[in-house]
């Protein structure tokens, strides 16, 4: 008995980092924006300037936007912000989803960007969002076509020989299989089923490692669907390919309520401290820097007056303590 439990008790450390992994590199953290303009606020949530990363969509409108675009890299260089676009389409009302990209959209968005000066060695590149939910994609779960867009779209962004780094749709860890979303491993599998190559499309992974449920439960949660969701992720990748992926978290976070607000100090420094220290996490972007007013108002780190909310105050409490504890 006491070898066997010694045995789990080192199991158990290795996977859900009991143990602290390491000190965070300060360049792993940013935020989640929305908007080009919304890079003005990003000093006001790091003013250390270090180099942070910022993840943004990128949409088919956005392909009338050349002087906006440039700005917004030019102005990401000049704030050490290195930027992570996600490829959005066009959302369609009539279906009440996102379009499904067609390959003319792709290499419509590629040759745009690569016009653009980026003033980055690596150029990252999201490829959707989400799609194992229907909204996101055409109104339909159809992990066959993404695996298609997502090799072609990464062909032909490594094509362009600009060094781009291509990472997946993050899955919603917490869906289950309904006809409107498929479990996130179901989803992987069917991906895997109908090319067991697909995940040499990628260079990284990306997860959404959310502290659900309700995007409220504690950091010390573990499962799938929990702020260690990447861990589960990265572990089913490697039974499958062999390989050890860095992960980019580009969206987690909790909402704010009555009940997470009074521990998010805590949860925040739990998780810079023992979630995302792991050696493996190459960035971490909080959602979101301004979701007021909208439906990501709990998330927002500014309101919609412009005003810092909870979540600001604690994220920056929570580097502060572990600063005092680390250095």
């Amino acid at each position: 008995m006491p070898i066997i439990f010694a045995f789990l008790l080192f199991v158990f450390s290795a996977f859900f980092g009991g143990a602290k992994a390491q000190a965070i590199n300060s360049q792993k953290l940013g935020i989640h924006i929305l908007h080009t303009g919304e890079l003005d606020k990003f000093r006001q949530v790091y003013p250390d300037e270090e180099w942070r990363f910022a993840t943004i969509p990128f949409t088919l409108d956005d392909l009338e936007k050349y002087s906006e675009w440039q700005g917004f890299f030019d102005h990401a260089y000049k704030l050490k912000v290195i930027p992570i676009l996600r490829l959005t389409t066009r959302f369609d009302p009539k279906i009440n989803a996102w379009i499904i990209p067609s390959r003319k959209n792709i290499i419509d968005m590629a040759k745009f960007l690569s016009r653009l000066d980026w003033h980055q060695n690596e150029k990252f590149i999201i490829v959707f969002n989400e799609v194992n939910h229907a909204a996101e994609w055409g109104g339909k779960i159809d992990p066959l076509l993404y695996g298609s867009i997502l090799k072609f779209t990464s062909d032909w962004f490594h094509s362009e020989n600009y060094n781009y780094r291509i990472l997946p749709a993050a899955m919603d860890l917490a869906a289950n299989s309904s006809g409107e979303t498929r479990e996130a491993f179901g989803y992987l599998q069917s991906l895997y089923d109908f090319d067991n190559q697909i995940f040499d499309s990628i260079d990284y992974w990306n997860s959404h490692s959310y502290p659900n449920p309700d995007f409220a439960a504690s950091p010390k949660k573990v499962g799938q669907n929990s702020m260690r969701g990447f861990l589960y992720e990265l572990n089913w990748l490697k039974s499958k390919t062999g390989k050890d992926f860095e992960v980019l978290i580009t969206e987690t976070g909790w909402a704010s309520s009555y009940l997470t607000n009074y521990y998010l100090d805590d949860y925040y420094l739990y998780a810079l401290n023992y979630i995302w220290s792991d050696s493996r996490v190459r960035a971490v972007t909080p959602f979101i820097m301004k979701g007021s007013p909208g439906p990501f108002a709990s998330f927002s780190f500014f309101d919609a007056a412009g005003n810092p909310t909870v979540q600001l105050f604690s994220l920056q409490k929570a580097l502060r303590s572990y600063d005092a504890l680390t250095f």
